[in-house]
């Protein structure tokens, strides 16, 4: 068998710091790994396009056929991120408090436009990411033939 999808999941863990998470994987690790798996998918369809491995998965045993070398696990698991960056940008009770009218209502906008601006952010790294990926698998002169096409 090739790499476990836990071992992205692990990965991307390390990358963040969300309760939720933590409290779901200590309460239901398999209900957990269902979940974070909602993001690996599009994931993965977001780097095969690049990824210098297959990255053919079964998703009944939650493994790769490959064995992942880590540069590629890391790749995953930061594109899960941003992933998980989206979700808790959209997250229905960020706009739940930034409709109530107390104190609370500018510290909260304020919050969710921070939120919003790590989005770009990271929208902008991941990009940069697959950019640089796709440059270190194509020789020199192969590239130069791409841009004058």
């Amino acid at each position: 068998m090739g790499t476990s999808f836990t071992e992205v999941i692990d990965e991307f863990m390390l990358l963040q710091d969300d309760y939720r998470l933590i409290t779901l994987f200590q309460t239901s690790p398999e209900n957990f790994t269902t979940y974070v798996t909602g993001w690996l998918i599009p994931a993965i369809t977001d780097f095969e396009t690049v990824c210098d491995q297959k990255l053919t998965y079964n998703l009944t045993t939650k493994y790769f056929t490959e064995t992942l070398n880590k540069r590629n696990i890391l790749t995953l698991a930061k594109i899960v991120k941003q992933y998980w960056l989206q979700r808790t940008v959209d997250d229905v009770s960020q706009m739940k408090a930034k409709i109530q009218t107390d104190f609370h209502t500018y510290s909260e906008a304020q919050n969710y436009k921070t939120m919003q601006d790590r989005l770009i952010l990271m929208n902008e790294e991941i990009s940069q990411l697959l950019v640089k990926y796709s440059l270190v698998e194509v020789t020199t002169w192969d590239f130069l033939k791409m841009v004058n096409g």
